[in-house]
């Protein structure tokens, strides 16, 4: 049976693919031959990241199709329901990725404290006529420890956060829709284990009461950080979205930095991909990555190896 990887996978997950005795087509197929290519090849199982969009057109004109694959957690460019209405199984891997994006959000937050994304920008420009400028500018870091980080959305993503900010002595709160209180296992290098209990505030608690505030939600037809939401945030907070473009208003988002209610924002998901904004682009006080929340080595083989799981389960 033939596996069409279209967005690309893991070695490690192509190899687990062929040791369970499937053939692996690793070609990138363009969103308009794709109905063609799939017949034409009798592929079996479509595995797509985020760029390929596997909507009621593909569903309807590809009957060999009997595993539709999501190597990451949002499935938002899957036609899911319609899918599932029509039998096809759909498969993604929700916790593979959730430590890699957790990370990056600290990579975000670590630069923009200490203004790394600013510096990056301009030491190659002027540090060695302007060091003494530059060194100036950016002196007025601030740290982490001791501050109080708000977490939007407590799933798989926001509990990795919410590790990594009690590791490093942030006092964690956090807003979830279906989570009240949850038990967080912390383990470290040497074996030891500790667990820290957490109860959800509500959203309006997280917005005032946050120095920093990340967004780990799923997709939504509606704006959830928009400007009434950003008015009830503190003055000068740091807002993270490495979730799905459209979560925050970017005009909005925008405007609050201009007037110095946002300090900065970090980013790696935008309401316009793959053409973000152009004045999101080129503002200084935004930290920004194209979308590369779940691109670790680690993260990927863990996405291969955990769809080809699922696939031989399904058809094996």
């Amino acid at each position: 049976m033939k596996i069409l990887a279209n967005d690309g996978i893991s070695e490690s997950g192509k190899n687990k693919l062929e040791e369970y005795g499937f053939e692996v087509d690793l070609t990138k197929v363009s969103q308009e031959q794709l109905v063609s290519y799939i017949n034409d090849n009798h592929i079996v199982v479509i595995l797509v990241r985020s760029a390929t969009q596997i909507r009621a057109d593909i569903i309807d004109n590809c009957p060999s199709i009997k595993i539709i694959g999501r190597g990451g957690v949002g499935m938002d460019n899957i036609d899911v329901d319609y899918a599932k209405s029509k039998g096809i199984n759909v498969i993604n891997t929700p916790a593979a990725s959730s430590k890699s994006v957790a990370e990056l959000v600290f990579s975000h937050l670590f630069g923009c404290v200490r203004f790394l994304h600013e510096s990056n920008r301009s030491m190659p420009l002027d540090g060695d006529s302007k060091f003494k400028e530059l060194k100036k500018a950016y002196a007025g870091g601030k740290e982490l420890a001791g501050k109080k980080i708000g977490i939007i959305g407590f799933g798989r993503i926001g509990q990795e956060v919410a590790k990594i900010a009690i590791g490093i002595g942030m006092n964690v709160i956090f807003y979830d829709k279906f989570i009240e209180e949850t038990s967080l296992d912390i383990e470290f290098f040497d074996g030891q284990n500790i667990t820290f209990n957490l109860v959800s505030h509500t959203f309006d608690e997280v917005l005032e009461n946050s120095d920093f505030i990340s967004v780990h939600i799923p997709a939504s037809d509606k704006y959830i950080i928009d400007s009434k939401e950003i008015g009830k945030m503190k003055d000068g907070v740091g807002l993270l979205n490495l979730s799905r473009g459209g979560i925050v208003n970017e005009e909005e988002l925008l405007k609050s930095i201009n007037s110095g209610k946002v300090s900065f924002a970090g980013i790696d998901t935008f309401e316009n991909e793959p053409v973000p904004s152009m004045k999101l682009l080129m503002n200084s006080n935004i930290s920004l990555t194209p979308h590369i929340g779940a691109a670790t080595t680690e993260a990927q083989d863990r996405i291969g190896v955990e769809l080809a799981d699922k696939i031989n389960e399904i058809l094996n």
